[in-house]
């Protein structure tokens, strides 16, 4: 499985930049894909997470992005896009996308662990 994000970049405060996650490499009837970032001597963090189960999606966000971050997944293409709104400097990380089952649970969605597959990471950085 091979995953590739991109779209990360500058954007000053108050902008918005998609950043997307393209995963191949098998046939992919259900997944669950996570957004995660770190800041410098930071954690990672969860930001969001989208799973699909074949039949319908359901979504999760960290509070510090809910209402200005979206999620959503190409029904074409194996890729999920994170559009991210109203960007404020402290949004400035590397953020990872992880690929992993689509029979998760919901509330596992914001572990780590529940991933299996990462990309590489897309730097996002935001000025004030």
């Amino acid at each position: 499985v091979q995953l590739q994000a991109s779209g990360g970049g500058l954007a000053q405060a108050g902008g918005s930049l998609r950043l997307s996650c393209e995963f191949s490499g098998r046939t992919f009837r259900n997944y669950a894909v996570g957004w995660f970032r770190q800041a410098p001597r930071n954690e990672r963090e969860f930001v969001a997470g989208l799973r699909w189960n074949g039949r319908s999606r359901s979504t999760s966000y960290a509070d510090s992005v809910k209402g200005r971050f979206t999620i959503s997944r190409d029904n074409a293409k194996t890729t999920v896009y994170l559009q991210m709104d109203r960007l404020k400097p402290e949004d400035t990380a590397v953020y990872y996308c992880g690929v992993g089952s689509g029979s998760l649970i919901i509330g596992m969605i914001r572990n780590q662990r529940s991933y299996d597959h990462w990309g590489q990471g897309t730097l996002v950085t935001v000025s004030s």
